[in-house]
């Protein structure tokens, strides 16, 4: 699953979430992705910079001069156990890929492999790399019970 930044000819911004690039690019070709503000089906992909919390990374910190006055109220930890729970339950569907996670990410972007979700293990470096090349890759907690 990856998440997009776009944006309509009438400048609105929005999220689409996708099964992979191709399938947005299919979807936008069809005419299936439009503005929930105008309904416009002129969209855009935006560039976007997400971050990728590893297990070895520390959560970043704002920045001193960040105003925390229009920060998005915390979730209740009902909701956040239920995104969590969700998210595994994708990981465990996911083919396991293991150390190959990188390579076969870039060939599902590419086209020269069926897209599927995949899960596996990346470094900090083949993650930013990734990242830098449009390919969206989501980390998922492990499940402290599955030990």
């Amino acid at each position: 699953m990856i998440v997009l930044d776009l944006s309509c000819t009438n400048a609105h911004r929005f999220e689409g979430w996708f099964a992979s690039s191709a399938d947005f690019e299919s979807q936008l070709a069809g005419g299936l992705v439009a503005c929930p503000s105008c309904g416009d089906t002129r969209v855009q992909r935006l560039p976007s910079a997400p971050y990728v919390l590893t297990r070895s990374a520390p959560a970043p910190k704002p920045p001193a001069a960040y105003d925390t006055s229009h920060a998005a109220p915390a979730l209740p930890s009902q909701v956040v156990a239920q995104v969590v729970g969700a998210l595994r339950e994708m990981a465990r569907k996911a083919e396991d890929v293991g150390d190959r996670l990188a390579e076969e990410a870039r060939r599902i972007h590419h086209g020269d492999a069926e897209a599927r979700d995949i899960r596996g293990a990346a470094s900090r470096d083949d993650i930013a790399e990734l990242l830098d090349e449009g390919i969206v890759v989501l980390p998922v907690p492990p499940d402290e019970n599955a030990h």
